[in-house]
């Protein structure tokens, strides 16, 4: 009967760890839990600065506001009255000038968006 060199012996114990090897971390891959789905408090606007505002004009059609604002940390912006998109019309329909507001922006493909809106009690 014909022996295995030690040679083949060898390349074959190689083969068969790696065969292992792959094996066990697809195995280990495939058990790992799916990541998490976000939750509303980890959303980015969760992490944006509220920034205090009075508002100037509600445009309900367009689904804009016009706020006098305080400085926006994240945007680098200075205090100064400007025209933002609402990312959700429906936070304008019970505001009106010179209601006080705070807010989180962002800018968001290209132009500048209002995520969160609220009455300042």
């Amino acid at each position: 009967m014909h022996q295995p060199s030690s040679r083949t012996l060898q390349r074959l114990a190689a083969r068969l760890a790696t065969t292992v090897l792959i094996g066990s971390a697809t195995i280990a891959h495939s058990q790992t839990a799916p990541p998490a789905p976000a939750s509303p408090a980890a959303s980015p606007a969760a992490s944006l600065p509220l920034v205090a505002a009075e508002v100037r004009k509600v445009d309900l059609r367009a689904g804009k506001i016009t706020l006098k604002h305080g400085e926006i940390p994240n945007l680098e912006m200075p205090p100064m009255t400007m025209v933002f998109v609402v990312e959700d019309a429906a936070l304008l329909d019970q505001l009106k000038p010179g209601d006080r507001v705070k807010f989180t922006a962002d800018k968001r493909l290209g132009s500048y968006k209002v995520l969160t809106l609220q009455r300042d009690e």
